[in-house]
């Protein structure tokens, strides 16, 4: 004891102790962290691949993108934005785009799927970014749907709608409708936030909670309307005061009908 009450008073045991906490706390953090790596493995892409993205880049996006997708006047730059974000655009038809302002209406997209890996495989080579999601993270089994109605509501609801259907933002800009994204291309938007939309990482929103979310968009689909029209889909409060809005606007155009013809008959 009298041994580690010596050491313990020396000028420099101060620092040993920091640095062995810090020694500690970056090894707990590397192995959580590789331990949820592992649980969604990422396919390596090989040389052969980024080369076929390459040449495809410089093809379809090097005009706007620029050469090496550094970004120009007319687009931004593509390096750090990951694979995800590469994926997402193409999937969705919003890249490549036919001309300027096109670039936001989700159509069919122009480039299968093995074009759309090569590309999205080089776009990662440039400067990482988040990766495409697997299959198990996107996966909703076992996910909290009431859980997820929560977080879309206080999260996204405010742009897509309750039942993500879409709506007008300012500026000019609004938020797609949901009704044909897929699980993969959901999560990849939380991921990357494309357009107006901001970033949900991880720290914001969890892996777990994204696929609540995803159980959510998903399920209210298939769900029949609650008052028998769509209206946004918030139920039958709105369809009701829409028609009471038009038996009251009916009924205003009748009495100015009977008025003017009660006052011609008294003429």
């Amino acid at each position: 004891m009298s041994w580690i009450t010596a050491r313990r008073r020396h000028p420099a045991a101060g620092y040993v102790v920091i640095a062995s906490v810090l020694v500690i706390i970056g090894t707990a953090y590397a192995v959580i962290t590789s331990g949820a790596a592992s649980a969604s493995p990422q396919a390596t892409p090989n040389s052969a691949q980024i080369a076929d993205g390459r040449n495809l880049f410089v093809e379809e996006c090097a005009t706007c993108h620029g050469l090496y997708a550094q970004g120009t006047a007319d687009a931004p730059s593509l390096i750090g934005v990951g694979a995800a974000a590469v994926n997402f655009q193409v999937t969705t038809g919003r890249m490549p785009a036919a001309e300027l302002g096109a670039e936001n209406d989700r159509k069919p997209p122009r480039l299968n799927a093995t074009q759309t890996a090569a590309i999205a495989a080089y776009i990662q080579s440039l400067g990482g970014g988040p990766t495409v999601p697997s299959a198990a993270q996107v996966s909703t089994s076992g996910a909290d749907v009431g859980l997820g109605q929560q977080l879309f509501v206080a999260d996204c609801a405010a742009c897509h709608n309750f039942v993500g259907a879409g709506g007008a933002l300012t500026y000019g800009k609004y938020a797609p409708p949901l009704t044909a994204s897929t699980p993969t291309q959901i999560y990849e938007a939380m991921l990357t936030g494309p357009e107006a939309m901001p970033v949900f990482n991880d720290l914001t929103i969890t892996p777990q909670e994204k696929r609540d979310i995803i159980a959510y968009v998903t399920q209210v689909r298939s769900e029949p309307n609650p008052g028998g029209f769509s209206l946004g889909r918030v139920g039958p409060v709105t369809e009701g005061l829409v028609a009471f809005l038009g038996l009251l606007l009916f009924m205003v155009l009748a009495a100015l009908w009977i008025t003017a013809k009660h006052g011609k008959a008294h003429e």
